[in-house]
C-alpha cells in the first residue's frame, strides 16, 4: 500500500508537532507500508535532526511553497497544494493522510476518489481567536465530514468533534507515543530535589512561567528546563526571584540529549494551564517522562487525566504557583512516592510507544483503503 502523508511545513521543524510526523512516518513505515512524506524543504535531514534513521519505505518528497527566483519571497501554502495536486494527479497513491485543514479540503476536493484520513490534533473551531472561529468551523466542518478516516489524538478532540459536526465516520483516538528503552539506569533518588526537569517549548499555555514563579518557594531545589529560544529564556531569568532554586536553562536541544536527561531526572514537571490548547493536547513530552521513569508532577486537566490515573503523578491546580510549589516540594521529601510513581508510569509507557500507535494507523489506513 502506497500512503501519501502530506505536511505543507519545513521539515526539519523545532516544535513537538514535527517530532510526531517524522515519528508517525516511521512508525507506519515499519509495518511494511510504503510512505511518501511530503513537506516544505527545510535546513537538513527530517530524520537525522530528530535523531532517527530513514526507515527504507520512506520517500521523501520535498516541495517548495515559494515561487521561483527572482520572486522566491513570495511563498503560500497554496502554492504547496498546487504542486502537489500535479504530483498526486500523475502519481496516485493509495491513501492520504494530512493534518492541516486548508490542505486536507484542497486534496478532498481535487480528488474526492482518493481515501483521505484526517489526524486531529485539536479542535481549531475552539483554539483560533475568536474573529476566525466561524470560518474555520466551517472549514473543519467540510473536512471531518467528508474525510474518509479521522483519528484524534485524545479523546476529548474526538468528542468536541462529534459535538460540533455531523460525522460519517467513528473517530478513532490514537495517542502520541514514545520510543521505550528496554533498561534505564538507576536514579539517584537519594537527591531527587536536585534532579527535576521541564522539557518542552515555553508557550503560555504551557505553563513554564508558573514554574518559574513557584521556585521562589523551593529554595534548596534544583529545576533544568530544556527548550525555549533565546528571548523567552532571557524573559524567564529576569523574573526568577533571589533565593529561589536553582534554575538551569539548557535551550533546545536535540530529542538525544532529551533523552538522556529525563533518564537521569528524578521528577519531571507538566505545568500547562487550562487553556484552549491544553484541552486537545497529547503531550509527546508527558510520554517521554513516563518511559525515562521520572515521577511526575502534573496540572489536574482532563486531558492529562486521560492518560493518568489518580495515584500515577502528584497533581496541582493549573496555573497556580502556589500549588506547583507544594506538589514539587511533596515529591522531593518523599522519596519513597517518588520512586513509586516512577515505577507506575515506566510500566504504564509500553501502551503508548510509537510502534503501537503506527499498528493501530496502519490498520485503519488499510481498511479505509480497502473500503472494509
Amino acid at each position: 500500500m502506497k500512503l501519501l502523508y502530506a505536511f505543507p511545513e519545513p521539515l526539519p521543524l523545532p516544535r513537538a508537532r514535527g517530532l510526531q510526523v517524522v515519528q508517525t512516518v516511521r512508525s507506519l513505515a515499519e509495518q511494511h507500508m510504503d510512505v511518501e512524506l511530503c513537506f516544505v524543504p527545510g535546513t537538513g535531514d527530517p530524520f537525522g535532526a530528530c535523531d532517527l534513521v530513514k526507515p527504507e519505505g520512506v520517500k521523501l518528497l520535498p516541495l517548495s511553497r515559494s515561487l521561483p527566483w527572482p520572486l522566491e519571497r513570495i511563498h503560500s501554502n497554496r502554492i504547496f497544494a498546487a504542486r502537489l495536486a500535479r504530483y498526486v494527479a500523475a502519481q496516485p497513491p493509495d491513501a492520504i493522510m494530512v493534518r492541516h485543514l486548508k490542505l486536507a479540503r484542497a486534496l478532498l476536493r481535487r480528488f474526492p476518489n482518493i481515501p483521505l484520513l484526517y489526524e486531529a490534533h485539536e479542535v481549531f473551531a475552539d483554539t483560533v481567536p475568536q474573529r476566525r472561529r466561524a470560518g474555520t468551523a466551517r472549514l473543519e466542518g467540510y473536512v471531518v465530514e467528508r474525510a474518509r478516516a479521522v483519528v484524534a489524538n485524545s479523546q476529548a478532540t474526538a468528542s468536541r468533534l462529534g459535538e460540533l459536526y455531523s460525522l460519517a465516520c467513528h473517530v478513532q483516538v490514537i495517542p502520541n507515543g514514545v520510543d521505550l528503552r528496554s533498561a534505564i539506569p538507576e536514579k539517584d533518588w537519594a537527591h531527587c530535589g536536585e534532579r527535576i526537569v521541564y522539557a518542552g517549548s515555553f508557550f503560555g499555555w504551557k505553563g513554564v512561567d508558573d514554574l518559574v514563579a513557584a521556585a521562589s518557594e523551593l529554595s534548596g531545589l534544583r529545576i533544568v528546563l530544556l527548550g525555549g529560544d533565546e528571548d523567552s529564556i532571557r524573559r524567564l531569568r529576569a523574573q526568577a526571584a533571589a533565593g529561589c532554586a536553582e534554575l538551569e536553562f539548557s535551550g533546545r536541544v536535540s530529542p538525544r540529549r532529551v533523552a538522556q536527561a529525563l533518564e537521569q531526572a528524578c521528577i519531571a514537571v507538566l505545568p500547562n494551564r487550562a487553556d484552549a490548547d491544553s484541552a486537545f493536547t497529547s503531550p509527546i513530552k508527558l510520554f517521554e517522562y513516563m518511559a525515562a521513569g521520572c515521577a511526575i508532577v502534573a496540572s489536574d486537566l482532563p486531558a492529562v487525566r486521560e492518560i493518568l490515573d489518580e495515584d500515577e503523578a502528584v497533581w496541582f491546580r493549573p496555573g497556580d504557583a502556589n500549588s506547583l510549589a507544594a506538589a514539587l516540594r511533596l515529591l522531593a521529601a518523599d522519596t519513597v512516592l517518588a520512586r513509586a510513581l516512577s515505577a507506575r508510569v515506566r510500566i504504564k509507557a509500553r501502551q503508548y510507544t510509537w510502534q503501537a500507535r503506527g499498528e493501530r494507523l496502519c490498520a485503519m489506513l488499510r481498511s479505509m483503503a480497502t473500503g472494509a
